[in-house]
């Protein structure tokens, strides 16, 4: 890892209809435009499903890093972020996000870990970490059977 701090640069193109362009160095760039709920076609990535889309990987990339850490063994994982926007105050923001990760774990693995695991790895996400919604997880551990 690099030393702090990291920067990341983004760069946005718009014209008065139509698409935002969005570019960062080296990445394939992304078109994004308002969500539906705005009156956007609803049809691309939004500024709203990008900052879910950041919490729901940024917690995958997490939840790698701690079990490798801990050399914990298993085999696959979905996370699906539910994220809230409404008005508080009079000012817009997401006040909740719902993180549900699913976790398949080898039939040996202790499943206790594997809980306390997701557990350090939506406490440890930097992107939710950084938001002011409350973040609520909801973690499923699956064993795999093994054929007898």
């Amino acid at each position: 890892m690099q030393p702090f701090p990291h920067r990341y640069e983004v760069s946005a193109r718009a014209t008065a209809n139509g698409d935002v362009t969005l570019e960062s160095h080296q990445l394939p760039v992304l078109q994004s435009a308002s969500p539906a709920e705005f009156g956007g076609p609803g049809d691309r990535w939004s500024p709203e499903t990008l900052l879910v889309a950041a919490v729901a990987d940024c917690f995958a990339l997490t939840f790698r890093a701690i079990a490798a850490m801990s050399q914990f063994p298993w085999t696959s994982m979905t996370c699906e972020v539910v994220g809230s926007l409404d008005r508080v105050e009079r000012v817009t923001r997401f006040t909740e996000l719902t993180i549900h990760a699913r976790l398949q774990i080898a039939g040996e693995a202790d499943e206790a870990k594997a809980r306390r695991l997701l557990e350090k790895a939506e406490q440890s996400c930097l992107v939710s970490n950084s938001l002011k919604a409350t973040v609520h997880l909801q973690a499923e551990v699956r064993m795999e059977r093994t054929a007898a």
